[in-house]
Parts: structure tokens; sequence; C-alpha cells
């Protein structure tokens, strides 16, 4: 299991992510968001390869597609907070903190 705290800036809509390995090598997505946007996007994901979450060929990863079409903010950090806490969770990348330094 792997999780993530997101605090996404200006909009204060912070996240709590939690992804599930499964037996049979999916992943489950739980969360909690203060963005009626984001708990749509993930309720709306269910069971979730991370194999085919790791490229963007052929096709763009499940949930950045759902997120292209579920969030109105395109810089919203969620759905890579997401991505990087699925390679964790399927065993595919160590755990490790990401940031932005945003200024002006």
């Amino acid at each position: 299991m792997a999780h993530a705290t997101v605090n996404p800036g200006i909009c204060g809509f912070s996240t709590r992510l939690e992804v599930i390995p499964q037996a049979d090598g999916q992943c489950l997505v739980r969360g909690e968001s203060a963005c009626p946007h984001v708990e749509r996007l993930l309720a709306s994901l269910g069971p979730v390869d991370p194999y085919g979450e790791i490229s963007c060929q052929p096709e763009p990863p499940r949930i950045l597609a759902a997120a292209g079409k579920l969030l109105p903010h395109p810089a919203c950090p969620v759905p890579c907070a997401l991505l990087k806490t699925m390679e964790v969770a399927g065993g595919l990348a160590l755990p490790a903190d990401v940031s932005f330094v945003i200024s002006e």
C-alpha cells in the first residue's frame, strides 16, 4: 500500500491518496479531497493496472485521460501524485517525496 498527501497550492483543496495493490496485480484507488472534481475522479477509476499507467504509448494512462475529462484545471497536481503513488504501490518505483517550488 502507498499513501500520498497533496497540498496543491492556491486552491487549498488538499487531497489524501491511498493506493492498495491487489492479488491480481491491479490497484484500488482510495482517497479524500476537499475538491469535488478530484472526488469524482477518484470515484470514477475502479481497479487500475499499474503497468498500463506507466506509459503514454499508444494511449495516455487511464488516470490522465479521466483527469482530462473530470478536472477543470489542467495544472492540478493530483493526477501526477496519483500516478507516482500507483508506481510505488505496484512495485514499479521506490517511495520518494516530490515537490514544486514556485516563485515570482
